[in-house]
């Protein structure tokens, strides 16, 4: 049995991913959709949230650190990154939401909006007016995902933990995918500020084991020590019937 958080059985073909979800910004303190408005910064608790990942990964064997371009993700990645002595790599598909002409603008005013509502209820059609759809915005980062997941395990072995620094709407949507429910039910997925979700790929079809978490303990991210097998395991993806046994 592989106990990463309930994990697949049997199955050393796994990569762990971390998705981080970037500080506070004095953006989201002030209720406005940053969007890609270059320069958006951390504020003090968004600061303090960047700090505290470092103690809260502390011996989670980190691979590698993948990053959007934004910089409140740059941010709120630097402190663990200094602290494993990595160096991000950036990746625009995973850059916050292109919302076009949406961008600086107040929630409580976009919220009057004939699009508002097409967002909530049926974000999969939503494309925001001189910026990108919601749908399109899923599928880059789905790829992007996959794509480093890939080549991550090929440098670093299958059993590789990464992390990666996004936004609210694109991890939701990560999630959202890695549950295998329909886009238009992500905005049911709580992503806060600096919270931490976890997804286990394997060949066959992630396995989601922490969504919105803010403080909980990590150790079960820890990789188990290899152990020898007499025979290769005979499944390499199933979930355990009945339920995970927690080891």
């Amino acid at each position: 049995m592989f106990p990463l958080d309930g994990g697949p059985v049997g199955s050393p073909d796994v990569t762990t991913l971390i998705l981080l979800r970037h500080g506070r910004s004095a953006a989201n303190a002030g209720g406005v959709l940053a969007g890609r408005t270059p320069g958006v910064e951390l504020d003090d608790t968004g600061q303090a949230q960047a700090r505290k990942v470092v103690e809260r990964l502390v011996g989670v064997p980190i691979a590698e650190i993948v990053c959007s371009p934004m910089l409140r993700c740059e941010q709120t990645v630097a402190p663990l990154a200094a602290d494993r002595g990595l160096d991000p790599a950036g990746e625009p598909d995973l850059a916050e939401v292109d919302y076009g002409s949406w961008t600086g603008g107040e929630l409580k005013k976009l919220a009057k909006e004939p699009l508002w509502k097409v967002v909530q209820a049926h974000p999969s059609a939503a494309v925001f007016p001189g910026g990108e759809g919601l749908a399109g915005m899923q599928a880059r980062a789905v790829a992007a995902v996959r794509r480093h997941s890939a080549r991550i395990a090929d440098a670093h072995g299958p059993q590789a933990v990464w992390l990666a620094c996004s936004h609210g709407d694109v991890i939701k949507a990560l999630l959202a995918d890695a549950l295998a429910t329909h886009l238009d039910n992500f905005q049911r997925i709580v992503v806060d500020p600096g919270s931490i979700s976890v997804v286990h790929y394997t060949e066959t079809r992630p396995f989601v084991a922490r969504v919105n978490d803010l403080g909980g303990d990590v150790a079960g991210l820890i990789p188990p020590k290899p152990r020898r097998r007499r025979r290769a395991p005979a499944r390499s993806s199933d979930a355990v019937v009945g339920g995970d046994t927690g080891s």
